[in-house]
Order: structure tokens, then sequence, then C-alpha cells
């Protein structure tokens, strides 16, 4: 199987067009139709339904989704593996869409410069399809707020992400910060629940935002308040662009990694996360 034609496949179920995944892919329309005949050939079914200048998934395509990103993701890993310059250490880690800006970039930056020689590959996902690769051994370590607890998975806390409510406007109060203009970020689920415990009578925030930097850009430039990691907040605090909202209190997450039970690189895992406790 060519993973090229896995790719394509992959960036047309993506886009639902030809046109953009050859573009995508510095590629020619009549190219990309080709690899997909050529993919379609090799398997006997038909991926995609072409009616009405609609393309959809059949359900062959449905099917062969998750197992072209695991055989790509895999392949990869086997490529990384292969010809990872002799380095003698190797490393897959995948973290939430959430924790890269506010905690793992800084972890891995400082990992990178004490440990030059380990070979690594460093991607996001969403929390699923972290779980999902790091079963199918894609994954090495991953990093999410809310795992999954699942048997063949060790679960470690490794730090805590200290949110605290800002408004671009100084001497704001709870109720003002909590009103019309407020963002509400997505944390995730255990977020909104105690978000709701902790405000039972704010009204419905008018706008929900997906990730920090996009409340972020949004207080720069229309105003307002939200709720987002005390990392990301030292120098506009102190430049006064971004002020703390008088009396809210602050929300604390567990941040985990993620790791199987017994896996073949048990000892790197414990060396790298120890660099969450090591800030020297």
């Amino acid at each position: 199987m060519d993973i090229e034609l896995l790719r394509t496949f992959l960036e047309v179920a993506r886009l639902r067009h030809f046109g953009q995944a050859a573009e995508a892919l510095s590629l020619t329309q009549a190219a990309v139709s080709a690899r997909i005949k050529n993919l379609e050939g090799q398997l006997g079914v038909s991926l995609f339904d072409r009616e009405k200048r609609e393309i959809r998934l059949t359900p062959a395509g449905n099917r062969l989704t998750g197992h072209a990103d695991r055989l790509i993701m895999q392949w990869r890993k086997t490529r990384q593996e292969v010809t990872a310059g002799g380095a003698a250490r190797q490393l897959s880690v995948g973290g939430s869409l959430r924790l890269w800006d506010v905690l793992l970039q800084d972890w891995l930056l400082r990992l990178r410069r004490r440990s030059p020689g380990i070979a690594m590959i460093a991607e996001s996902h969403t929390p699923e399809v972290l779980i999902r690769k790091l079963l199918d051994g894609v994954l090495d370590l991953a990093f999410m707020l809310e795992p999954a607890q699942l048997d063949v998975l060790q679960i470690r806390e490794v730090a805590t992400v200290e949110l605290i409510l800002v408004s671009d406007r100084e001497d704001t109060s709870l109720d003002e910060a909590l009103g019309d203009g407020y963002l509400m970020v997505d944390w995730g689920l255990a977020h909104a629940l105690m978000h709701r415990r902790m405000f039972p009578d704010a009204p419905e925030p008018h706008t929900r935002l997906g990730n920090s930097h996009m409340a972020l850009s949004y207080l720069h430039a229309l105003g307002g308040a939200a709720y987002l990691p005390r990392s990301m907040l030292h120098e506009r605090l102190d430049a006064g662009l971004l002020h703390r909202v008088n009396g809210a209190p602050v929300i604390r997450h567990a941040a985990h990694a993620v790791f199987r039970l017994r896996g073949p690189r048990q000892d790197l895992i414990d060396d790298v996360l120890g660099l969450f406790h090591d800030r020297g």
C-alpha cells in the first residue's frame, strides 16, 4: 500500500473537495483523482459518492479513515525509529490542544535543551484521539486534562493549570465580568461543571471560544473578560493590557501524563516527566 495514496484519501475526506485537496497537497486535481481511483482499485470499493457536485464518503470510505490515519502514523513512527540518525532514545508525544501553549511548549523546549539526542515526534490532538493513539502504540506518552480511566493505561498528575479571571478594563467587579462581555473558554466538561457550581446565578455566556489564544485575541480587539491560564498572562498584566477581576476565585485543573502500563520506554518516560518538577 502506498502511504501517499492514504494521505491523499484523508485530505479529500477532510476537505470534501478534489480541487482544494490538490491545492493542499501541491498536486494537480488530475493527480488527486488518479490516486483515489488507484486506491479504490486496490481495495475493490468506492470510497466517495460524487453526486450533484457534492462529495461524500461511502460506508467503505468511512471505515477506511481510522485505518488510514493509524497506518500513516505508524509509518511515521516506524520511519523515525529506523532513520533516527543513530539516536539511542526515541519518544512520540501527543498533547491536548488545550495544554500545548500553557504547559507543554515550555516542557518540550526544556527537554530538547537538556537532551538534544532524543529523537522526538510531538503532535496535538483531542483527548479521544490521543487515547486511541496510545492504545494503538502510535504514541508513547500523552498529556491531557481529563484522561479516560483504562486498565491498560497509567495516569500521573504532572502539573496544575491555574486559570484566573481577567478583563480588559481595570476595577471590573465579578458580576460585571460575568455579564454580556464574558467569554466562556472551553477547558473541558469538568471545567464547565465547576464553573456552573461556582457561578450558579451567572447569565448564559453569549460567546464561547475553543482555546485561550482565541480568547486573548478577542479581548484585545473587542474587550470583555475570560478565565485564562496564569502562565500566559504575566506580561500582559504587568503592561496593564489586562487586569485581574476583583474577588474572582482561581480555578485549578490538574494536567496528567498518560502512558501504557509496562511500555517499552518506561524509563525514558519517567525521566522526561521529571522535568515538570525540575525547573532548573
